[in-house]
């Protein structure tokens, strides 16, 4: 394809996956404020300033590694052409925005996956999958909510030896501040792996449109324009699936808080420096049960959890189903 009759198609199709980047802050706003929300530490139209930035300079703590396995790793690159990625953002965002209308806290990360490898698959079949790339991003689905769970535990735990001579509201003060620096932190995480998505995509159109030359790598322009519509996204909030991760859940003090942002940090950390494109909503979520059934296993509404998990598990495949329907139909006219 001539690289210059392609240029108004690919700044419209930047424009989509610059617009999926909003939504997926606006969707996953939820991940960063909402146990500082709920345990009123902030009001959400702080809480949601307050992640929007630490969304933004993300940028600064990762490297690209997330951006490289979305571009690269989930299918070939070879066969990206614009109808495929344009395919690949339809099928993430509209099960993005089916998802965010009924406050189902679902992954915006793997309904990208699932896009590419819907489309992927319609154009080639499965010689279109990075098998090792993929198996690795689902592998994530289950690991990332159990680490997320594991560590949030074991944070609780902690505290509560370390602060067990203190009065309750000598630590609910305490742990209102360092909620602050547990928020910063899981925004953080949460714009580090998050935007990177975006960035993956939007570099291996470039790259398939021949703009960056023979070797593939991400522009520092789409590192910077795909952090802002993040970060844009988040100032937006959710606020549907906020009150369903903050409070319908379990309910949380600062402490519990402090804990489920910090063990779920800790995750999106080792994930980002891995490569590793995972959910925060999984994270946070599993976070936030293991703080509860840290409490008592009766704290934590299973019924609830139960459905998330249902989203879960069929977000990829109902991306995928919609990116293929949409490669088809494109590709027909």
């Amino acid at each position: 394809m001539d690289a210059t009759l392609a240029l108004p198609l690919l700044v419209g199709l930047i424009g989509i996956a610059l617009f999926f980047d909003f939504l997926n802050g606006l969707h996953d706003a939820a991940n960063s404020i909402a146990t500082i929300v709920s345990t009123r530490v902030l009001r959400p139209q702080y809480a949601v300033m307050w992640a929007a930035f630490f969304n933004f300079i993300a940028f600064l703590f990762f490297g690209l590694h997330v951006a490289e396995t979305l571009g690269t790793g989930i299918i070939d690159p070879a066969i990206v052409t614009p109808q495929v990625i344009f395919a690949a953002l339809m099928g993430a965002i509209i099960w993005n925005i089916v998802t965010w209308i009924f406050g189902i806290p679902s992954s915006s990360s793997h309904a990208l996956v699932g896009g590419l490898v819907g489309a992927g698959l319609a154009k080639t079949g499965g010689d279109a999958i990075v098998l090792g790339g993929l198996m690795k991003t689902v592998a994530a689905i289950f690991m990332s909510p159990m680490i997320g769970f594991f560590l949030a535990l074991m944070l609780v735990l902690l505290v509560s030896w370390i602060f067990v001579r203190q009065t309750p509201f000598a630590v609910d003060r305490t742990f209102r501040v360092m909620q602050f620096i547990s928020a910063s932190l899981y925004s953080l995480g949460h714009g580090g792996n998050d935007a990177q998505k975006t960035m993956g995509i939007i570099a291996v159109l470039l790259f398939s449109q021949g703009y960056l030359g023979a070797n593939f790598y991400v522009p520092f322009w789409v590192v910077i324009t795909c952090q802002s519509a993040m970060a844009l996204g988040t100032l937006f909030g959710g606020w549907r699936i906020v009150h369903t991760m903050g409070s319908k859940i379990t309910r949380l003090n600062p402490m519990q808080g402090f804990c489920a942002e910090t063990g779920g940090a800790i995750t999106l950390f080792g994930a980002t420096w891995l490569g590793i494109p995972v959910s925060t909503t999984h994270t946070i979520t599993g976070s936030i049960i293991g703080v509860g059934a840290a409490r008592r296993v009766s704290a934590v509404r299973w019924g609830l959890a139960g459905n998330i998990l249902i989203a879960w598990i069929i977000t990829l495949p109902a991306a995928a189903a919609i990116s293929a329907m949409f490669y088809f139909i494109v590709t027909a006219f």
